[in-house]
Formats: structure tokens, C-alpha cells, sequence
């Protein structure tokens, strides 16, 4: 077992304190969601996906384009404990235009729930669009997810769902891409960090359910993972795990972004030319 110095555990995984201009980040955030949501000529938004309160999810249907639209799910992060899809409808202008359908998730946050509870909730927003989404111009055979931090997370653990254990009428492979920026794959150092800890709650069964890095790697399917580089030592280290894990066929993109850290390599995402932004469009082209 290592020896957690938890200290050390607080400086590397708080990202807010890492990051002394953090909520100017978020006020973009939350400034860019609503213009997005009130210039979209069609939202569909608070769309239930499952019976919980928080389970609900919006739709942006492509805004050009004809026929069938790729799909892109973006998850949120927030340490599984904060934020909102309402503070991220910005990722999705940028994609309509260029023809893609963006749903985006809400979820239930801990404590109120655990880690895995959260994993099977996005499993059923992932259930609820491929059964769906066509409504809204989608493709449902053609899913892509996308998710930041906590998201990445969500994102990585979707590629090992078994979805016919879930319904026999969904799709073997509904979801076969991901793109993971800034994930986390091993949770055990964050049970031993005191600041996340008394939300989190995580169980060492917890953490053995659902750490993509010590799971069995999908037998299909592929896992872009990138971060900032000017991220801490841990999240860099999260990111190349994941490929040392998986391996190089089932994560043939693991990258540290220059000049970007665990905020600002989220609105890279939208930057059309960036090359986070080819990184999801290769995906959801494929």
C-alpha cells in the first residue's frame, strides 16, 4: 500500500487553488451557456433521461448540415460534487455549426450519491440518446463522448459498459469513441485527499468499481486523452496511466496540451483550428 501524503494530495488535485483565476473561467462559462441557449433556434432542454431530479440532459440539434447528424454527449466536471450542464451549453455552438448534434447530461452530486451511482446515471442518459435522439436529427450509431476532469472520467468508464447487460435492445457498441480531457483513472489517491474525501465518500470498493486504469481494458473502441500541460504533476501522471493501462491501441492519442491548464484547456475545446478541437472532430467524423 502507499503511503498518501495528504497534504501533498490537496496541492496536487486542487485545481481551484492551482488556478488563482478560476471563477473568471466560470463566469465565461455561465456567460457563454446562456447566450448559447438563447440563440439556438430549437433547444430542447431539461429533457428527462431517468426518474431522478437531477437526471435530465439538453439537446442541441446541428444547425446545418443534411440528413443524420454525429452525436456529441459532453459530461461535465466538477469532482463529481459541483457544477452543472447549465454552466456548459457553450461547448455546443461551435459543433452545430459544423454539423453535429450536442446533448449534454446533468447528473445527481455526491454525496448525495456515490461515484459509481453517478457512472450507471450516465449510462442511462447514453441509453436514453441512442433510443432517442434521432427526434432531434441525430445519429444514434454514430455517439461520440466528450468530458472535462470528473467527465473524462464518465467518459472512459462508458467505453467499458456492457450495454447489453443494461437493455438487450441497445447497441453491443454504443459507445466506441471517447475523448477524455483532463480524466481521472485511478481514484485511490483521491480517497486519501481531505478535501475531497468528505464529499466523495469513496469505499476501497469503490474505487476497485470504478477506476478505469485498473478495470480490464475494452476489447474495442478508442480513448483520446489529452490534458494541459501546465496541469499539476497528478493529472499529468492520470493521463499517460490511462494509455499505460489501456494501451496504445485503445488510447492512441494521450497528449499535454502547451499552455494550458485544467481550465482553460476545456475552452480550447471550441477553438475551431485548436488542436483539442481537431482531436474531437477527428472522433466524431470517424
Amino acid at each position: 500500500m502507499p503511503r498518501w501524503n495528504k497534504q501533498e494530495l490537496d496541492r496536487l488535485y486542487n485545481n481551484r487553488a492551482l488556478v488563482p483565476d478560476f471563477a473568471s473561467h466560470f463566469q465565461r462559462w455561465q456567460r457563454a451557456s446562456a447566450q448559447a441557449r438563447a440563440e439556438h433556434p430549437r433547444p430542447a432542454l431539461d429533457v428527462p433521461y431517468g426518474d431522478g431530479p437531477a437526471q435530465r440532459l439538453d439537446v442541441f440539434p446541428a444547425t446545418t448540415g443534411q440528413g443524420r447528424a454525429p452525436v456529441m454527449v459532453f459530461i461535465h466536471g466538477g469532482y463529481w460534487r459541483s457544477l452543472d450542464k447549465a454552466d456548459h451549453a457553450f461547448v455546443a455552438p461551435v459543433f452545430n455549426r459544423q454539423g453535429v448534434c450536442v446533448v449534454v447530461p446533468n447528473y445527481a452530486l455526491c454525496p448525495a450519491v456515490s461515484i459509481p451511482e453517478i457512472t450507471m446515471q450516465m449510462v442511462q442518459a447514453l441509453a436514453w440518446t441512442s433510443r432517442h435522439v434521432a427526434a432531434w436529427g441525430g445519429d444514434p450509431g454514430r455517439i461520440t463522448v466528450v468530458g472535462h476532469s470528473a467527465g473524462g472520467h464518465l467518459a472512459a468508464m462508458l467505453l467499458l459498459c456492457r450495454w447489453r447487460d443494461v437493455d438487450q435492445d441497445l447497441p453491443k457498441r454504443l459507445v466506441r469513441r471517447a475523448l477524455s480531457i483532463s480524466g481521472l483513472y485511478d481514484l485511490a489517491p483521491l480517497r486519501h485527499t481531505p478535501f475531497l474525501q468528505p464529499d466523495l465518500r469513496l469505499t476501497p470498493k469503490q474505487v476497485r468499481q470504478a477506476s478505469p486504469a485498473g478495470l480490464p481494458r475494452p476489447d474495442k473502441g478508442k480513448l483520446y486523452a489529452v490534458a494541459g500541460a501546465d496541469e499539476s504533476s497528478a493529472f499529468l501522471q492520470q493521463n499517460r496511466l490511462i494509455r499505460k493501462a489501456w494501451g496504445r491501441k485503445r488510447v492512441p492519442v494521450c497528449e499535454a496540451l502547451s499552455g494550458l491548464n485544467h481550465f482553460s484547456v476545456l475552452e480550447a475545446l471550441v477553438e475551431p483550428g485548436h488542436r483539442l478541437h481537431r482531436l474531437a472532430w477527428a472522433l466524431l467524423a470517424d
